[in-house]
């Protein structure tokens, strides 16, 4: 890396080197059967400058390349965006635990039988599930330097459990299944299977809904699998700059229902999404961004920052190209009322477990509308079974405004997003 970074400031004014390497054991498991055990490994690495005042980049899979890379960088930076922003120079870090050494004594022989066993646990009350798994562990090293001095260096250890469950009787499928991820060993799959048994226990029974605007509970998945990718794409500071989101001149309103919270938060110790600091070089640190309804923040990396006439809030990260804002650990903090509370208060209403197809819509817009893949009916406060040809359609600008209760538990979903079930009192609901 440091020839690399030597060799681009012989030819440009400033510039900065960005090295990942990963390796990773999935473990799959497919028709409840073991699949293949694979190891896999990977180096990338990515070279930015500024010359003439131009952005330049290029990447490679071998550090030794050093000569191309920087050749590449050259040749991108003529035609590249204007840079707005330096790179840092040398910062303090706040101390974030993301690496378990535990992770690498973890055998694929235990791995494989987490998987039979969460397999198995699902399948105790129902033997015609045909279940997928899937057992992950893995090692993320990542290191960067710059021309001002800069530098930044973190390992980061890795572990996934999830069992995603099939059942066709006839032209009736159900689908069931829940996750984990943490940068520690997982050991106990209760907590995977218990929620996976209460979905099948749901659906013991078919229900038809009535279609209208009804109240509905989204779970934590739904939640992640409706509402999220709208919201974080209007929070996203480059898309406030370019005008496209819904929040642009947002900042200090009251957009939302006064319960809403929302923070992004990559220190939490031991989480998937944590880290020192973010892919420039920029501390983590947590960003408020609805507080009680209000637009507080919006996520910037370091261009779009300077643009925008504000300060990186760390949130610059690499997608195989030049860095951009992203969420973290999108948190959405908890409030007073139970699962149990929000299906009491119900009439007649619908619980969404899973929604597909959810983001085909206007997600800039802050549109949602999908099949709803997994819910349950609410019939006099109770739930009384599984709803099937059915869907829900809104803007989550909308429905975010008429919350009736926001749960007190939060589950971790996908290893970024954090949330408790959100009840509304008005969703449109549409069933054949």
């Amino acid at each position: 890396m440091e020839r690399i970074l030597n060799e681009a400031k012989k030819v440009a004014e400033e510039a900065e080197v960005f090295c990942i390497t990963s390796e990773t054991t999935p473990v799959q498991f497919e028709a409840n059967r073991l699949k293949h055990v694979q190891s896999k490994q990977s180096t990338n690495v990515a070279l930015r400058i500024i010359k003439n005042g131009r952005i330049g980049y290029a990447t490679a899979t071998n550090l030794k390349e050093s000569r191309n890379i920087v050749d590449s960088a050259v040749e991108t930076a003529e035609f590249g965006m204007k840079a707005e922003f330096e790179f840092p120079s040398p910062d303090s870090y706040p101390k974030v635990v993301t690496y378990d050494p535990a992770i690498r004594r973890v055998s694929t022989e235990e791995m494989t039988e987490l998987g039979e066993k969460m397999i198995s646990s699902v399948r105790e009350t129902t033997l015609e599930l045909q279940c997928e798994a899937s057992i992950s562990k893995g090692t993320v090293s990542v290191r960067l330097i710059n021309s001002r001095g800069g530098q930044a260096e973190y390992r980061k250890s890795l572990f996934s459990l999830s069992v995603e469950g099939q059942l066709i009787r006839g032209t009736d499928m159900l689908f069931v299944g829940e996750g984990q991820s943490s940068c520690h060993p997982i050991n106990d799959i209760s907590g995977i299977t218990e929620i996976v048994l209460q979905q099948l226990e749901f659906s013991r029974n078919n229900t038809s809904i009535k279609t209208g605007e009804l109240p509905v509970i989204f779970t934590p998945r739904g939640v992640a699998s409706a509402l999220v990718q709208p919201l974080m794409a209007g929070l996203n500071g480059k898309l406030v700059l370019e005008g496209s989101s819904p929040l642009v001149n947002k900042l200090g309103d009251k957009a939302f229902d006064t319960n809403l919270s929302i923070f992004d938060d990559p220190t939490i110790d031991f989480q998937p999404a944590s880290r020192p600091c973010d892919d420039e070089g920029i501390a983590s640190q947590r960003t408020p961004l609805i507080e009680n309804g209000v637009v507080s923040n919006f996520l910037y990396d370091l261009q779009t920052a300077a643009l925008a006439g504000k300060k990186s809030t760390g949130s610059g990260e690499r997608h195989g190209s030049l860095p951009s804002p992203s969420v973290s650990a999108f948190i959405v903090s908890a409030s007073e009322t139970t699962f149990n509370d929000m299906v009491a208060d119900i009439q007649e209403g619908l619980v969404v477990e899973y929604l597909m197809g959810a983001g085909q819509g206007n997600t800039l817009g802050g549109d949602f509308s999908g099949n709803v893949l997994l819910g349950y009916k609410i019939e006099n406060g109770k739930i009384v079974g599984r709803v099937k040809d059915t869907m829900v359609a809104g803007n989550v600008y909308k429905v975010l405004n008429r919350v009736a209760a926001i749960g007190s538990e939060t589950v971790w979903v996908g290893g970024i997003l954090q949330t408790p079930p959100i009840y509304f009192s008005s969703v449109s609901v549409s069933s054949k």
